[in-house]
């Protein structure tokens, strides 16, 4: 027998741990090589761990241990045959040696399997979300074990308890990371939050002139994200200090922006980095935002993609959040939330108009940011948004610039 033990993998630098957050295999399948047979949890991001080899697979944790950098979490048996259906047959219990007195059954009720009464990898997450105890459950599948239709079935018959539920669910290691930075921001920075509004009129009317063909072209929409992204970074070179960070007695300022764009996923808030976003044109960040966001939400993003920047947007408008105070991305020193846009009644010329109006905040660390430069980046943010042609395309035809890129 040839014996593969495969270790857990550094998922990036600073990480010495991650978490099983699932097994795609059962202990005693059969596996290729290549093929994802867990999915692990480190502090940063969700990864696949692929099998290094072909054979029969032996589980060496469970879901939900946190396990080493380096540890062996699985045996893969390389010299097994593949059988046919792509499992290795149930094991059975050693018979006993003692002689039978009588002519018996190939398996008699009262001799189990090594799966009897043991939940599959499906089955047993189901199991520790919903609580339920397994002793007494008959299962149905090989060799006795428990399925995941066995559990579904057992809930189904259990009798209604009015709407008076609770779930108990550990929270993921990506989610205790997150809640952890969330309180270190809060206890650790002078965070203060200052609000603006941004007509967003001249964005909306550039956008339905030239959204579908820029579409059409590009196979990207042309979003509000972009021309946000492209104000932030042109507010950025004029506030420097919005684009650094504390280091100890020390602020660490940047000469170029690397922007964070938070994006919702199952696993929770991840905030993927456009690198270089101020030399970036409205396609180029259209384009990178959609990839990372795609990545981010399949759980194939990298820890490089995910770490690093020096400034983040986040758009709670797109959940119809109205106005909120954004919290800081450690250990940068700004945020900037975007909120849903509205119909509102403003004054323009001295004559009361309909316009489509966004609340826009920017949450700062006041121990190196002051109120002016705080004031005064939100208020340029909103001058480029109110002036895209002049600011963005510089006096230039927005159709020549969108289409020729």
């Amino acid at each position: 027998m040839s014996v593969l033990e495969m270790k857990v993998p550094s998922p990036g630098e600073s990480i010495t741990e991650v978490e099983i957050a699932e097994w795609m295999v059962e202990d005693g399948d059969y596996v290729e090589k290549d093929q994802t047979i867990a999915e692990v949890d480190s502090d940063k991001a969700t990864l696949e761990l692929p099998a290094e080899e072909a054979g029969i697979i032996t589980l060496k944790a469970e879901m939900g241990d946190v396990v080493a950098v380096g540890q062996v979490v699985c045996l893969i048996d390389t010299s097994a045959a593949k059988p046919e259906g792509g499992k290795s047959p149930a094991k059975t219990s050693p018979k006993s040696s003692t002689p039978s007195p009588g002519p018996v059954s190939s398996n008699p009720t009262n001799e189990k399997t090594y799966a009897s009464g043991h939940p599959s990898v499906a089955a047993k997450k189901i199991i520790v979300e919903n609580n339920i105890q397994v002793e007494h459950i008959e299962g149905s599948g090989k060799g006795g074990r428990i399925t995941k239709q066995d559990i579904l079935q057992l809930l189904a018959s259990l009798p209604e308890e009015g709407n008076r539920k609770s779930e108990i669910r550990k929270l993921s290691m990506l989610r205790r990371k997150i809640a952890s930075r969330l309180v270190t921001v809060k206890n650790e920075t002078a965070m203060l939050t200052t609000f603006n509004e941004v007509d967003m009129k001249p964005i909306m009317d550039l956008r339905a002139k030239y959204k579908d063909a820029f579409k059409e072209k590009y196979g990207v929409g042309l979003g509000f994200m972009s021309f946000f992204t492209h104000a932030c970074t042109i507010a950025l070179k004029e506030f420097p200090t919005v684009n650094s960070m504390i280091d100890g007695d020390h602020m660490i300022s940047y000469n170029f922006n690397d922007i964070g764009i938070a994006v919702s996923t199952e696993k929770g808030l991840m905030v993927p980095v456009l690198r270089n976003a101020d030399e970036m044109n409205l396609l180029e960040i259209e384009s990178k935002i959609k990839e990372l966001a795609i990545k981010a939400r399949d759980g194939k993003i990298s820890i490089e993609e995910i770490t690093g920047g020096t400034f983040t947007i986040t758009n709670g408008g797109v959940f119809g959040s109205m106005l909120s105070t954004p919290i800081i991305n450690p250990p940068q020193s700004a945020i900037l939330g975007m909120h849903n846009i509205v119909q509102r009644p403003v004054a323009i010329d001295g004559k009361v108009e309909i316009r489509p109006i966004m609340y826009v905040a920017l949450s700062y660390d006041h121990r190196i940011i002051d109120g002016k430069d705080s004031v005064g980046f939100l208020v340029k943010v909103k001058e480029v948004l109110e002036n895209p042609e002049d600011m963005v395309f510089k006096g230039k035809d927005p159709k020549k610039i969108l289409m020729n890129y």
